[in-house]
């Protein structure tokens, strides 16, 4: 049964790993950056915003590596500074580990099709630890994950 959703893809600049991210966001949080959920405000909104809405995540590419997602719960307009308006990508706080699939770098985001879309590391492993992303890709090329 195909799926109705799709997700996007991200490069998570700045962050050299999953457990920065997820400190980034909950000192964000915590500081009053965001008003209850981490987001992140984009240039663009997606022009298939429906389909990321019913049901998709954000995967992040983190050192050359989708490593992890976020589930997107909302695409809102916001009015920065500078007059213009931009998307904000408003996600789930749960940052989920996924197995390590190489990607290149690209600016911006990018749509994954679900099909294209890691699996949960939980659902290889049992547990949301972190393999590194070298190893989780050497098995994943021997067909062990």
């Amino acid at each position: 049964m195909a799926k109705n959703y799709v997700n996007l893809v991200k490069l998570c600049v700045g962050a050299p790993s999953v457990e920065h991210l997820e400190h980034w966001q909950s000192e964000g949080l915590r500081g009053g950056r965001w008003q209850g959920t981490p987001e992140h405000v984009t240039r663009m909104k997606p022009r298939r915003a429906n389909e990321v809405l019913s049901g998709g995540s954000l995967y992040w590419v983190i050192r050359g590596y989708i490593q992890a997602r976020q589930r997107i719960t909302a695409l809102e307009a916001r009015n920065c500074e500078d007059g213009i308006t931009r998307c904000a990508i408003v996600f789930d706080p749960e940052i989920v580990r996924t197995v390590p699939i190489p990607r290149r770098a690209f600016q911006g985001w990018r749509y994954l099709p679900v099909e294209d879309s890691p699996a949960d590391i939980s659902s290889i492993t049992g547990t949301n630890d972190e393999l590194p992303p070298e190893l989780a890709a050497k098995l994943l090329e021997l067909g062990v994950i």
